[in-house]
């Protein structure tokens, strides 16, 4: 089985390996880089659970292939925050109790960042349309919209995100 080289910064760190053409971005994250932050959830891009960001902009990593990551920058849920210094969205779904089981979280916290990075003061209905493609299958959505607004406010007050390198 025939096998590509490839080099893709991964929450900031280089990362290289040999992967095989077919092998999704999600498996290579999963599998050979054990950052178990990003799930399988349906494996057809509809669920969101994961959603990474590659270069800067949320994207369903079960739908690409790593090699299509091949020299760009990565970022899961393991780089956007830190023990200690969490990120204000990993802060409001803290406190807004927007972590229901946590199986979508990541992914809704990827899709959330992008949304505040773009929109920095989104409306409630600005943040149910940004989450469509994101699926929780526990009680629902609302203490994860009141868990964006939180972040929302917390950066508007000067909470500072970790960037991504790609910010723009």
């Amino acid at each position: 089985m025939s096998t590509m080289d490839i080099t893709v910064t991964v929450n900031g760190e280089q990362r290289q390996a040999s992967v095989e053409p077919r092998m999704l971005l999600v498996h290579f994250l999963r599998d050979e880089l054990e950052l178990t932050g990003t799930h399988v959830g349906c494996d057809t891009s509809q669920c969101g659970a994961c959603t990474v960001h590659l270069d800067g902009h949320a994207v369903k990593s079960c739908t690409l292939f790593a090699v299509q990551a091949d020299g760009r920058e990565v970022l899961t849920i393991e780089g956007i925050g830190a023990v200690g210094e969490l990120h204000p969205l990993q802060t409001g779904f803290w406190e807004e109790h927007g972590l229901q089981c946590g199986f979508c979280t990541p992914g809704m916290i990827m899709s959330s960042a992008e949304l505040l990075r773009t929109n920095p003061n989104p409306s409630e209905d600005q943040i149910r349309h940004a989450l469509e493609g994101n699926f929780c299958r526990c009680t629902g959505y609302h203490n994860i919209v009141r868990a964006v607004q939180h972040a929302a406010g917390a950066m508007a007050a000067g909470a500072q995100p970790q960037s991504s390198a790609a910010d723009d």
